[in-house]
């Protein structure tokens, strides 16, 4: 499945899933914003391509690259190979991990996803979560 599958097409099957656990717990869905997808995206290449580690590195200037007023933060990134079905794989992975799990059902109503793939067949995920300021009347 995966050698047919875009990476966009991966980000949105990123982005439906972590929705279908929201409803699950009775949260809200997060809206996608372009300018978070965007640096989000430019994360997981960059991890991708080695130019920086499998890591959060970065956060706070990607954040800051958003331009968006917000309350809270956060970020979960994950990478894997060799699975016909890697946006479930990424998803699994952070459901089983509490605090990649306390950022998905966290009270965020904005989300990002980019993903990444490398010449090696490693694929690279960055979701960013973001709960906005309401503007001062």
């Amino acid at each position: 499945m995966a050698q047919s599958l875009t990476t966009s097409a991966i980000e949105d099957l990123v982005y439906q899933q972590i929705n279908q656990l929201r409803r699950h717990q009775s949260l809200p869905d997060l809206k996608r914003d372009s300018a978070i997808d965007t640096q989000a995206r430019i994360h997981s290449q960059n991890m991708a391509s080695g130019q920086v580690p499998f890591s959060h590195n970065g956060f706070v200037e990607r954040i800051e690259a958003i331009k968006i007023l917000y309350k809270a933060t956060a970020e979960n990134v994950a990478y894997n190979q060799g699975y016909s079905d890697p946006a479930t794989q990424a998803v699994q992975g952070w459901r089983n991990s509490s605090g990649h799990w306390q950022n998905i059902t966290g009270n965020y109503n904005l989300t990002g996803v980019g993903v990444a793939k490398n010449i090696q067949g490693e694929y690279y995920f960055t979701q960013i979560f973001i709960l906005t300021q309401s503007p001062k009347p």
